[in-house]
């Protein structure tokens, strides 16, 4: 395998990597509101 191609792939990689975390931060987030939002119309 080419070095420019390892190098693109190993992007990549890091790039999916960070798009699953935000997703399960933003998951996280939207769950804290509606728990919140839950707690408050009780």
């Amino acid at each position: 395998m080419k070095p420019s191609r390892l190098l693109v792939v190993f992007v990549c990689a890091l790039v999916l990597a960070s798009c699953a975390n935000t997703v399960r931060g933003v998951g996280r987030d939207v769950k804290g509101t509606v728990n919140a939002v839950e707690d408050t119309v009780r």
